[in-house]
């Protein structure tokens, strides 16, 4: 083989040696995050939703009670019937009732996580047709509530919101 056949040939080949080394590194990136994702699905499987169908009722004049009941459903097949109560302090007055009220978990692996006191801020108005909206926080637990209902109210106020079993 002559010289000049030989250097027209190097090119070929140093692609084919680059596309070989490129391919192993795409190759060992792929499978070191196959890896940490199989060793991270435990964790998700752990997971679960579960969802809030709550009525309250209550008043507010500076300080806010409701109190109520409730069911807690998770996709997992767990449920529990609750109490709920709800104290707050703000710019609210007004006095509601939430007849179908509908809130979701996040972070929940069992129905027992739920239960407990968050940290909530809610926001309501209506005059006749109640509008009421609650994001409130336990830890790793968020929940987050809307409800619809009638009363006369209007505000915005900080405070706990209780989960008991019944």
């Amino acid at each position: 083989m002559d010289s000049k056949r030989l250097t027209s040939v190097y090119p070929v080949f140093q692609f084919f040696y680059f596309l070989k080394n490129f391919s192993m590194k795409i190759l060992r990136i792929l499978l070191t995050v196959s890896i940490c994702y199989l060793y991270s699905l435990p964790v998700f499987a752990d997971m679960t939703s579960c969802r809030l169908y709550y009525s309250l009722k209550g008043w507010s004049f500076i300080y806010k009670e409701y109190k109520g009941t409730g069911v807690v459903s998770c996709n997992n097949g767990q449920r529990a019937n609750v109490s709920i109560i709800a104290r707050a302090i703000g710019f609210t007055i007004g006095k509601s009732q939430v007849d179908k009220g509908k809130g979701s978990f996040s972070g929940v692996k069992s129905v027992n996580e739920v239960f407990g006191t968050y940290v909530s801020l809610d926001s309501h108005a209506g005059a006749t047709k109640s509008v009421e909206a609650w994001a409130m926080s336990k830890g790793e637990v968020s929940l987050a509530l809307f409800g619809t209902g009638r009363g006369i109210d209007v505000g915005v106020a900080l405070g706990g919101f209780t989960i008991k079993p019944r």
